[in-house]
């Protein structure tokens, strides 16, 4: 069935629009799905909150989605935050003390905490408890205050930046990883119905290809091919108009921007294919060396263009017969 299409141009609104709003419409991280899915049953049988749960894996997986599933799925709301917005204990007991019995609080970028905010999140986990030292010097008190039931989802990208004892606290932890292609053509095409574009099968298999198998960037290729398609005054979204919108983009086939392809070629001609640093390459290609971690690298390892080594990241073989191909 087409559901009517969304009325608005701004990309934020349109991300949550295409989120999924239950497990049937949530399509890939199967093993996931159900192993969350028997956590929640079994908390609402006993009518209880649900373990508190971790998500890492890289960006535009789902983390979030999964978050807000989970809300509507034991029938509670969800309030969101974020690690960097937590730095004072302050920032973190007023959130807590604030929580209605069985709320999920959901905090993105988890790892971004500081030490001070995450400590005060230990006995709130643990035991549901709020522990403030009121006061300074020898007239200093702590009062403890008893939380409601509640649950805490948090969600990384560097899940090695958490200390054990906040990653242990968690009663289950989950790593997203890159879709299956067949998952990103379904995501492909229930975004287009809610978008209200109709768009060709070969289209579909042209954006998939080149998504970096995730989510969130096939959901913004296709509103970028939606968009060429509409002001060239095309009804349908067809490889042609995918191919174009790839080109403007500067998106390969195969997902690859053009950031991507100059870290590759740079190693290549400053150091020889490496071994080199991150910090090197950080410097060389004038981008910040967390950037390179975070961004570029996961995918360009997935697809084996690149390797990390104790010595620094080396081009692969394949990576160097892609250059080749492509200059």
């Amino acid at each position: 069935m087409k559901k009517q299409p969304i009325q608005t141009s701004d990309d934020k609104e349109v991300d949550i629009a295409l989120r999924p709003s239950s497990w049937d419409e949530y399509v890939g991280q199967t093993k996931i799905k159900e192993s969350v899915r028997l956590i929640l049953e079994a908390a609402k049988q006993r009518g209880e909150s649900s373990d508190h749960l971790l998500f890492y894996g890289q960006a535009g997986l789902g983390k979030t989605t999964l978050a807000y599933l989970i809300g509507r799925e034991m029938g509670v709301s969800v309030r969101s935050t974020t690690g960097p917005t937590l730095e004072r204990t302050g920032d973190v007991a007023a959130i807590l003390s604030n929580l209605e019995p069985h709320e999920i609080l959901f905090i993105d970028e988890v790892h971004r905490m500081s030490s001070a905010a995450e400590e005060i999140l230990y006995p709130a986990l643990e035991s549901r408890k709020l522990h403030l030292v009121v006061g300074k010097g020898p007239s200093a008190k702590t009062v403890s205050i008893d939380l409601p039931p509640f649950t805490v989802i948090a969600a990384t990208t560097k899940v090695n930046m958490l200390s054990s004892p906040l990653r242990s606290r968690f009663g289950a932890i989950f790593r997203l990883d890159y879709y299956q292609t067949e998952d990103i053509q379904m995501i492909i095409k229930r975004s287009a119905n809610i978008l209200g574009a109709e768009i060709k099968e070969k289209a579909v298999h042209r954006l998939a290809k080149a998504s970096r198998l995730t989510p969130r960037v096939a959901n913004r290729l296709l509103r970028r091919a939606r968009d060429y398609a509409q002001v060239h005054q095309e009804n349908i979204i067809d490889e042609e108009a995918v191919l174009r919108t790839l080109e403007m983009l500067e998106v390969d086939e195969f997902g690859l921007e053009r950031a991507d392809r100059e870290l590759l070629q740079t190693m290549i001609e400053k150091f020889k294919g490496g071994p080199v640093g991150l910090s090197s390459l950080g410097a060389a290609i004038h981008e910040e060396p967390g950037t390179i971690e975070e961004v570029f690298e996961p995918y360009l390892i997935m697809l084996g263009l690149l390797n990390r080594t104790p010595m620094g990241r080396i081009v692969t073989e394949k990576g160097r017969e892609y250059l080749e191909n492509k200059f």
